[in-house]
């Protein structure tokens, strides 16, 4: 075969083909990072600068984890613990984001729940002081990790 028959025989790919490829890679790529990323429902604020300042005077203590069945025979998983207030201001209001994984470590569910205010009907939480917390949870998706929940907290209110 000479040089210039196997020249004739090689195929060439067009460039706009190759960018359109490109571009649709690209195109894919982005749309699974926006997809990917943590998203905040309507409702939901992030903790203001004030209160991921005061985190340093909160504790967490005690914190354990039960399951039991309700009276409709399904599975409640309950985060009990308690928390402290080391801080010098009165807390009206406390939520945190549970955070569950599955076993290869990916996010499969999240719940904001109060662990402070109401339906806490004990008051506030005032300098010095620390509560008892029990939060619920009911609807949990088959191969979550069975591991205590990461706690994040999402806000704090302030009496004053």
């Amino acid at each position: 075969m000479s040089p210039s028959s196997a020249a004739a025989n090689k195929k060439s790919v067009p460039l706009a083909a190759i960018l359109t490829t490109f571009l649709g890679v690209l195109a894919v790529l982005g749309a699974l990072f926006y997809l990917s990323r943590p998203v905040q429902k309507e409702g939901e604020s992030a903790a203001s600068q004030e209160a991921k300042a005061y985190l340093a005077n909160l504790g967490l203590s005690d914190v354990t984890m039960q399951a039991s069945e309700n009276l409709m025979n399904q599975k409640v998983v309950e985060v009990l613990g308690n928390i402290s207030n080391n801080g010098p201001r009165e807390l009206k209001s406390i939520d945190v984001y549970c955070l569950f994984y599955s076993v290869d470590g990916r996010l499969l569910h999240r719940e904001r729940l109060r662990i402070v205010g109401v339906p806490d009907t004990r008051g506030p939480l005032k300098p010095g002081a620390t509560k008892s917390f029990r939060m619920p949870f009911d609807s949990l998706p088959e191969g979550w990790n069975q591991a205590l929940p990461k706690m994040v907290i999402a806000q704090i209110s302030f009496v004053n």
